[in-house]
């Protein structure tokens, strides 16, 4: 049971922190912000973005200042590396309770093999004279596969919720990614026509 504890406050720990962390992003976003950003962009008035979004901490307007920043580069691969950084943020913790999703069953049915093998052996020492003694051992055994079911059940729901958070940000910086690429080139075709 002590694993179990120790994977029960792990859970607990990285659904915390994870719910801070998807409540401080919820915060920071500045929708209206980031529309104007593009408006702005559609103009080619790059130091007025830089200007209006200094020191915003909207993870997409980040995302797309970097890409402003390296425009005469290579614009698409500033925001890949600057999405990619975001990303591993918020897939911080995953992987603890991807594990503990995994690993709380089994160390459960580890527990209750463990607690039969024993009461078993009281069996065979005892004999069958109080076969109270063994259905007791049996019965506390299974607590342990019990605990370990409950951890994992109770790990899924956030688990999932937090990968699809992740997945509905990665959608959107894509698109947002894209709609400033599209601006971009637009903006690179209009100035040749010109020349």
């Amino acid at each position: 049971m002590w694993p179990l504890l120790a994977c029960s406050l792990m859970v607990f720990i990285v659904v915390m922190e994870r719910a801070l962390f998807w409540l401080t992003i919820r915060r920071q976003r500045d929708h209206e912000l980031l529309d104007e950003a593009l408006t702005i962009a559609e103009r080619g008035d790059w130091q007025l973005i830089r200007e209006r979004t200094n020191g915003c901490n909207d993870y997409i307007i980040r995302m797309l200042g970097v890409g402003i920043l390296h425009r005469e580069y290579d614009m698409a691969k500033a925001m890949e590396a600057q999405a990619q950084e975001t990303i591993h943020r918020m897939s911080k913790g995953m992987s603890i309770l991807d594990t503990m999703i995994t690993v709380a069953p089994l160390l459960g049915i580890f527990g209750t093999v463990l607690g039969i093998i024993s009461s078993f052996n009281m069996l065979g020492a005892g004999g069958i004279a109080d076969p109270k003694l063994v259905t007791g051992g049996i019965a506390q055994a299974l607590i342990t596969t019990a605990a370990g079911l409950g951890i994992s059940i109770i790990s899924v729901f956030p688990y999932n919720y937090f990968r699809s958070r992740i997945e509905h940000s990665v959608h959107t910086m894509e698109k947002y990614a894209t709609s400033l690429e599209v601006v971009y080139e637009k903006l690179l075709e209009r100035g040749r026509g010109t020349r």
